[in-house]
């Protein structure tokens, strides 16, 4: 297991739930990531209504989750759960997700706002990126304007290499699913 990996088994277990929820926390953490280095970013399809936003700001997506094989018959080692007290196996396997990182700013803003926002993503993914995740590529379309939104679009994405992995009980039953990155955490 690289070591850059062993890394991210390391913490308390996380709470019990399934694969799309795994993804899905993924995405958030995305929108997280870009929030603490100064993009205004929001999960796309909120539960919510959308706020009308002043400035530019990026629409966090899942596009694809690439992986190998179905199944987690590939062993990656074990962890101690304190708080269970005993040893969980892990299995798992290499994915590469797809973010969507659309970028919406309103007439006042403009292709710049939405340039100074995308620059501003890409520095922030040249310093560290997200938790766990690995950028493998960040990139973007020409700025346009959507009539019917109102608003200047500009389609962007990055791809990031990381881990679906799944922590199983004595039993064999698996209790979590668990995306982590080949990026030191």
């Amino acid at each position: 297991m690289p070591e850059a990996y062993k890394a991210g088994l390391q913490g308390p277990t996380p709470r019990r739930e399934d694969r799309a929820a795994a993804l899905d926390r993924a995405r958030e953490r995305m929108a997280e990531f870009l929030r603490q280095h100064g993009v205004d970013a929001v999960c796309a399809w909120p539960d919510g209504a959308r706020a009308r936003r002043e400035g530019a700001a990026a629409a966090v997506s899942l596009r694809a989750c690439q992986g190998g094989p179905g199944g987690f018959q590939d062993y990656l080692g074990e962890r101690y759960n304190e708080e269970a007290g005993r040893w969980e196996e892990l299995y798992g396997r290499k994915i590469q997700l797809r973010f969507g990182l659309d970028l919406y700013a309103p007439k006042g803003c403009g292709a710049e706002g939405i340039r100074a926002v995308f620059d501003r993503m890409v520095q922030a993914f040249h310093q560290a990126g997200p938790a766990g995740l690995k950028i493998r590529e960040i990139s973007c379309t020409e700025v346009e304007y959507d009539q019917g939104m109102g608003l200047f679009h500009c389609p962007a994405q990055a791809i990031c290499d990381g881990y679906l992995y799944a922590v199983a009980d004595e039993g064999g039953a698996f209790l979590d699913f668990i995306v982590k990155g080949e990026g030191r955490i």
